[in-house]
């Protein structure tokens, strides 16, 4: 399954965007995106495990 890779890029975008609305600068958005995109990452891992025990 793809959840957690998918769960990576989209919040490594999310950050990005909302660091550069916020007027960040490089590293800022480096680093939004870095923890956006782990965060969303788990969520799409926990996402994966709980769709395989369910055998939905």
């Amino acid at each position: 399954m793809i959840f957690p890779l998918v769960g990576l890029v989209f919040g490594a975008l999310l950050g990005v965007f909302r660091a550069k609305r916020r007027g960040g600068s490089g590293f800022d958005l480096l680093q939004w995106g870095a923890v956006f995109g782990m965060l969303f990452g788990l969520i799409g891992l926990f996402i994966l495990v709980f769709i395989e025990r369910a055998a939905i």
